[in-house]
């Protein structure tokens, strides 16, 4: 076009070439990322250079934490995924991701001479419509219940064995999230020999056991106690939609195990699930088994505890995680109480009191003589020498010790809850007094004790009194699925409960230390997801079906005529030019969207290569034209089982049907995140400008973009 010889875009050409350092950091930093996207991630090793040390990471908080960003561009980068992750956590790699296309796609805008205002009007009013448009791509959480309750399930015979005994058991995930009653089966009634506890988690003298059928011939294992075999009920496999035809009078989740008086790990949800939230969990899992598995406990847990409610939301304040190292993954449970690891010295105290009920003790803050509370203010123009002289001549740091042992020993307290840290000294007294002392124990910990045994926190042992103790709590080490109590050396874990405690804790095992992070963002990432579907009350169909309809609808909006910006200096520009701009921008814009889809099914083994993934996307963009409602034609493909399905999916293996879906906030909250982290560098960069073409520039209708020093 005649246009292009003009001597604005030329100056506009002399300037981009200097002034979009920052695009292109913010490129190179995104980039580390694009093998996060997908199920199938490869993980990466982050080494220390200080300590030589290792850490596995699979998430793009994790990366960003260990890159050392000393440029402004990387802070505004870590800011941003931060606030995503302190929000939802979860959506951070398509954050990260999408930076970088972005980036990218603006970058090739100003190479094209597209000045910074339509750039930015364009993009931003682009990312609304397609926010807008996806809309009717949400499926209300009841739908999803309903259709995914509702489809067939088909394990493959080779699924159909014996569970692997010790370990969590089911290997197939669909036969954790509905399970089939067998209504001609006689219930067995099986003697338990339990102990009587004030409080306790399971006080009944009989479980009555029904078999179970569609569990994939995968054994349920009930123990007695005083019984250390275990008998295996297995059945027939069936379809989802046949669930709950008989309800057990009590749930595997309150059986008692081996010797104990509360019930040690949840094997497996219930056949209700409240209404199928397994389902839900599978479909938000992205493939992640193993925390999946936990989060169905987890989910079956609360949901029985919360019939009388009715309430359908997971309370992420009751549930905390431990990591234990030295046993093998399969061996990752949800155990009632709170597990934590000790010390063999602390273990020898938690033997001593192993059944007998406790008297505890809860503190918001250090242990510690120097510890004073948030906002203690000292005495002006007073210099403190000695707070408690001893005529003895004894050191202050003996005293303080003496005072507060004394303190414990005569409210005949055993066990001590501190949020903040410990005196070694003064734990290592309590210990030989046999008064357990753990420190740095989160607030949510603190609060189920305190509802559950009446214990009332203080800051200060000083200040301690009848009230403030509670009563009911018991202790004993933690035991492994097969019964086995773990004895890993220098920590030991253990459990601690009391009648009535809502807590639970996620026990992940993992027999490498470098990946005991990693197990556990896995799995707060996904009861986080849960936890937002629960609260939207709807989701998205994933697999890359949301990204698809906003590629194909930024397609047909680069296509329309008119212009969907809004900024004046924009609407000063010619005519012609401003057609073009708009072309140009919402094609790059797509080309992002594009570039995310094409990662995507190479990352969840759909494509075998860019190339082939991008002929995929371009397949369905034209079937969807074809169709005449693109977002009718991705609810079709989703409902027979996702809009990208190929012969080298790994969950084809093992179920079908198999439907994946993501978060509704979250998700386009990374969008709009991502997009204004680009937008932002953008105009940061365009401020200052050197060089020569000053006076074409100012004399030109963008001149209100720049700031000339």
């Amino acid at each position: 076009m005649q246009f292009r010889c003009c001597p604005l875009p030329m100056a506009f050409r002399d300037v981009n070439s200097r002034r979009h350092i920052g695009l292109q950091q913010l490129s190179s930093l995104a980039s580390t990322g694009r093998t996060f996207l997908g199920s199938m991630k490869s993980h990466k090793f982050i080494v220390d250079e200080i300590t030589n040390q290792s850490t596995l990471i699979c998430s793009a908080v994790r990366l960003i934490e260990s890159l050392d960003l000393t440029s402004a561009v990387g802070q505004l980068l870590n800011e941003t995924i931060q606030a995503q992750n302190k929000e939802f956590k979860t959506g951070m790699s398509t954050l990260l991701f999408l930076v970088g296309a972005w980036s990218n796609a603006v970058v090739e805008c100003l190479q094209q001479n597209v000045p910074v205002p339509a750039i930015v009007s364009v993009m931003s009013e682009g990312l609304n419509s397609c926010c807008e448009r996806v809309q009717c791509l949400q499926i209300p959480i009841l739908d999803v219940k309903k259709e995914l309750c509702s489809s067939q399930v088909r394990p493959k015979a080779s699924e159909s064995k014996t569970g692997q005994a010790g370990c969590d058991g089911l290997t197939n995930p669909w036969n954790l999230l509905c399970f089939q009653r067998d209504v001609s089966a006689t219930e067995e009634e099986i003697p338990v020999n339990s102990r009587s506890h004030q409080g306790d988690d399971c006080n009944f003298n009989k479980v009555p056991v029904s078999p179970l059928a569609g569990f994939g011939s995968v054994p349920s294992v009930v123990k007695a106690v005083g019984d250390r075999s275990s008998s295996a009920l297995s059945g027939s496999g069936g379809t989802a939609s046949s669930c709950i035809t008989r309800k057990l009078t009590h749930s595997r989740h309150f059986s008692t195990l081996g010797k104990s008086h509360f019930s040690r790990h949840l094997s497996g949800p219930s056949a209700d699930l409240g209404g199928c939230l397994g389902h839900l969990a599978m479909a938000l899992s992205h493939g992640n088994q193993t925390s999946m598995k936990l989060l169905q406990s987890i989910a079956a847990y609360q949901q029985e505890r919360a019939e009388c409610s009715g309430s359908s939301q997971i309370n992420i304040a009751e549930v905390v995680t431990c990591c234990v190292l030295g046993l093998p993954e399969g061996y990752s449970c949800i155990s009632p109480g709170f597990v934590t690891l000790v010390s063999p010295e602390q273990a020898t105290v938690i033997k001593h009191f192993a059944g007998k009920p406790l008297r505890i003790l809860l503190m918001d803050g250090d242990l510690t003589e120097q510890y004073r509370h948030l906002g203690f203010n000292r005495p002006r123009n007073v210099r403190t020498i000695l707070e408690h002289p001893s005529p003895q001549g004894s050191s202050t740091g003996d005293v303080w010790l003496s005072r507060m042992s004394d303190i414990l020993m005569s409210f005949e307290i055993n066990l001590v809850l501190v949020k903040g840290n410990v005196c070694k000294n003064f734990m290592e007294r309590c210990m030989a007094s046999r008064i357990l002392v753990i420190g740095c124990v989160a607030r949510e910990v603190l609060c189920a004790f305190g509802a559950a045994t009446g214990a009332q926190a203080v800051s200060y042992l000083s200040q301690v009194n009848v009230s403030c103790v509670g009563n009911g709590a018991w202790m004993e080490l933690w035991e492994a699925s097969d019964g086995r109590a773990v004895d890993l050396g220098e920590l030991v874990p253990a459990r601690i409960s009391a009648g009535g405690l809502a807590l639970l804790t996620a026990v992940l095992t993992t027999a490498l230390p470098c990946k005991a992070q990693l197990l556990q963002d896995q799995f707060w990432t996904l009861l986080y997801r849960l936890h937002h579907a629960l609260k939207d009350g709807k989701v998205f169909p994933g697999g890359g079906a949301v990204e698809l309809l906003c590629l194909s609808h930024i397609q047909a909006l680069a296509e329309q005529p008119g212009w969907p910006g809004s900024d004046r200096a924009v609407r000063q520009l010619p005519s012609p030019w401003l057609a073009e701009c708009k072309s140009i921008v919402l094609q790059a814009l797509a080309g992002g969207w594009k570039q995310y889809l094409s990662v995507l099914l190479c990352n969840t083994a759909k494509a075998g290569s860019e190339l082939e993934a991008s002929a995929s996307v371009d397949h369905h963009l034209q079937k969807a034209a074809a169709c005449g409602s693109p977002s009718a034609y991705i609810l079709e493909e989703f409902r027979r089982g996702g809009v990208f399905r190929g012969s080298s999916d790994p969950f084809l293996n093992q179920v079908t049907d198999l439907k994946v879906c993501d978060n509704v906030t979250a998700k386009t909250e990374a969008w709009r995140r991502a997009l204004d982290l680009v937008l932002l560098v953008l105009q940061t960069d365009a401020e200052i400008i050197t060089g020569p073409g000053r006076n074409q520039i100012l004399n030109s209708p963008v001149s209100s973009e720049f700031v000339f020093l």
